[in-house]
């Protein structure tokens, strides 16, 4: 049964990356995975918005990506030993940074998708998503993360599971049966997704073989992270249920009248 995460939301799925900080006619002070992102985003018609989940020294769960804010704001200090407050404070003048509760109350009708960075996000996250599984999809390259995260979601008294896509060990395994024409149900038992570049490490992973074994399953493929229209239009042409990119507004029009 497809999750209502995916209902009644159009298709092809174009992801916004982070929110939407990079579009020319975005304030270049803006950064991305921050509530002015989310919002350019959410403006540009973006149903779905991709995110990420750090800790900080609070226990706060908040959006960002990196461990580390170096790439961010030149700071080399860890999300974790930062206070949530000194980041409200260093994100004040570059769109705002959110908890995960934050995210979730100020952008009621977006749909996110959130990779719970680290093993410490997984626990927290459960209760701050329960109230809106129907419109969340937890990732992570963890598996073991991701597992953890759903689980302490139906703990804290999710009505239905988040929607999820696999990740590193759900994708191999998938990319491996599939090569060899065997069944891959056991491993994608659960899963609604896989979001996968379209080669990683010189491995093609968007292949034919993939895509029909995952959509045999009843489970929806998404590619990252695609900028290049005439990429965008090649990978739907070829049967991917959607792209994550960092130019949802270019997406949207690109992708109109697939």
């Amino acid at each position: 049964m497809t999750h209502p995460y995916f209902l009644d939301a159009g298709r092809p799925r174009v992801f916004a990356h982070r929110g939407l900080a990079s579009a020319p006619s975005q304030d270049p002070t803006i950064w991305e995975n921050t509530a002015a992102a989310f919002a350019a985003a959410h403006a540009a018609g973006a149903t779905y918005i991709e995110t990420d989940c750090q800790v900080t020294a609070d226990g706060d769960v908040v959006l960002f990506h990196d461990d580390t804010l170096l790439r961010v704001a030149g700071d080399p200090r860890a999300i974790a030993d930062v206070r949530t407050s000194e980041l409200t404070a260093l994100f004040e003048d570059h769109g705002g940074i959110l908890t995960v509760a934050e995210a979730l109350d100020a952008f009621p009708e977006s749909r996110f998708n959130i990779d719970v960075k680290v093993p410490a996000a997984a626990e927290p996250i459960g209760a701050l998503i329960a109230p809106h599984a129907h419109r969340v999809l937890l990732t992570s390259f963890s598996d073991g993360n991701r597992a953890a995260a759903l689980a302490s979601a139906m703990r804290a008294g999710a009505g239905i599971p988040p929607a999820t896509s696999g990740g590193t060990k759900v994708i191999a395994t998938l990319r491996a049966l599939s090569a060899l024409r065997l069944s891959p149900a056991r491993a994608l038992r659960g899963v609604d997704a896989v979001q996968i570049p379209e080669r990683h490490n010189g491995v093609r992973l968007f292949t034919p073989t993939f895509l029909r074994a995952a959509h045999a399953h009843g489970v929806e493929v998404h590619v990252w992270t695609i900028n290049d229209p005439e990429d965008m239009t090649r990978l739907i042409a070829a049967g991917a249920d959607g792209i994550v990119t960092d130019r949802a507004d270019l997406a949207l029009a690109t992708l109109k009248s697939t």
